[in-house]
C-alpha cells in the first residue's frame, strides 16, 4: 500500500525539514508495511504543486491533503489505485467533491475534532479587540505604559454578538459568547429558529439585520460559492457603527480591501482573523497591510491547534484510510464522495 500525505504539518523535524518517522500515529494504524510518502518540501514550505508532488502520488492507495488542493493533475496521477482522499481538517473547499464524484473515489473529511479549540480560539480573538490586550502588550514591553493605549474598552454585558454559520463550531461559540454578551444573534439559512433557540440564540432571517444589530460579528460559515466574499463593501455599509469582526473559518468569506476601507471609516472598531487568503497573509500587498495596524490581530490558521485535536485528527484520518484499503467500503464518517 502507498500512502501520500501532500503537505502534513506535524511531519517536521527539528531541522525544519519533514521527517517521515514522526509518522508514527499513521505507520500504527494503516495496514502493516504501507508506504507513507510525505510531499514535497522547499525552502521550509510544502510546495503544493508540481512534478515533484505528481511524481510523488504515482500510483498512491490514498492521498491525504491539508493545505494542499485536490486537482485532476493530482488525481490523474494517482492512477487506477486511488481508492480514497482525505482531507486532514474540517474544511472542504481544497477537497474538490466534485472532482471526486467524477472519478468516483471516495472522500472525507474529519468535520468535529476541533470545536473546543476553534470556538476558545475565536472568542480569544473577540476578547483581545475588545479589552485591547495585544496593543496594551506592545505598549508595556515597549516601556510606554498608557492605560488608554488600545482605547477605551466596551462594556460586553451590555452589547450583542452576532454569529455567521450555525454548524458544529458556531454553535459551540454561542455557549462560550452567551457568559460575556447580552444577547447572541445567529444567521444560517439552513438552520432553523427552534435549533438555535435551544442553544440560547435569536435567529435573524436576513443577514442584514444580523448585521446591523451586533456589536461584534464572527465567522464560523463554510466556504462555498453562496458564502465566498459574504463580508464584502456591501455587508459593511450594513454593520453597526464601531463593530469588531472576527474570522476564525475561511479567509475567501471576507473581501480584504472591504476590511481596509471599513476600518479607515471607523465602520469597523477592530479586525481579527485566523485566516487569510492566501494563507500567509505577508504574501499578498493587500493584507500585508492589515497587519500594520494596532486594531487588527492575526494569527497563523492555529485555532484548531491543542495537542489533543491534532492527536484525534492523525488517528481518525489513518483509521479513515485503512478502512477503506481493508474493506473497500466507503470510510466510516466524514464522507462527502
Amino acid at each position: 500500500m502507498r500512502v501520500l500525505y501532500t503537505d502534513p504539518a506535524w511531519a517536521i523535524g527539528s531541522d525544519g525539514r519533514p521527517d517521515p518517522v514522526l509518522a508514527s500515529v499513521e505507520a500504527e494504524i494503516l495496514p502493516e508495511g504501507t508506504d507513507i510518502r510525505i510531499g514535497p518540501h522547499v525552502g521550509g514550505r510544502y510546495v503544493n504543486t508540481g512534478t515533484e508532488l505528481l511524481r510523488l502520488a504515482a500510483d498512491a492507495d490514498a492521498i491525504v491533503v491539508y493545505r494542499c488542493r485536490v486537482t485532476p493533475d493530482l488525481v490523474t496521477a494517482a492512477g487506477r489505485r486511488c481508492r480514497v482522499i482525505a482531507r486532514q481538517g474540517v474544511g472542504l473547499d481544497n477537497l474538490n467533491v466534485p472532482l471526486l464524484r467524477e472519478r468516483k473515489l471516495y472522500g472525507f473529511h474529519v468535520p468535529d475534532y476541533c470545536g473546543d479549540e476553534v470556538s476558545t480560539h475565536a472568542l480569544a480573538l473577540l476578547l483581545g479587540l475588545e479589552r485591547g490586550i495585544c496593543v496594551q502588550d506592545a505598549l508595556v514591553k515597549d516601556d510606554r505604559w498608557d492605560i488608554y493605549g488600545g482605547g477605551i474598552p466596551r462594556r460586553t454585558s451590555g452589547l450583542t454578538a452576532g454569529i455567521i454559520g450555525f454548524g458544529r463550531i458556531g454553535r459551540a461559540v454561542s455557549h462560550k459568547l452567551r457568559p460575556v454578551y447580552h444577547r447572541v444573534l445567529g444567521y444560517d439559512p439552513y438552520v432553523p429558529a427552534d435549533l438555535m433557540a435551544s442553544h440560547g440564540v435569536t435567529r435573524c432571517e436576513e443577514l442584514g439585520r444580523l448585521l446591523a444589530e451586533s456589536d461584534a460579528v464572527l465567522l464560523h460559515a463554510e466556504l462555498t460559492g453562496e458564502t465566498k466574499g459574504i463580508i464584502g463593501h456591501e455587508a459593511m455599509r450594513q454593520l453597526r457603527p464601531g463593530s469588531l469582526l472576527v474570522n476564525a473559518a475561511r479567509g475567501g468569506l471576507v473581501d480584504p480591501d472591504a476590511v481596509i476601507a471599513a476600518l479607515d471609516s471607523g465602520v469597523l472598531r477592530g479586525f481579527a482573523s485566523d485566516v487569510f487568503l492566501p494563507e500567509d497573509p505577508n504574501r499578498d500587498p493587500v493584507t500585508k497591510e492589515l497587519l500594520k495596524r494596532d486594531n487588527v490581530i492575526v494569527t497563523a490558521h492555529r485555532a484548531f491547534l491543542s495537542a489533543e485535536s491534532e492527536a484525534s485528527l492523525r488517528r481518525r484520518v489513518a483509521e479513515g484510510i485503512a478502512h477503506v484499503l481493508r474493506t473497500s467500503e466507503p470510510p466510516p464518517y466524514g464522507r462527502i464522495a
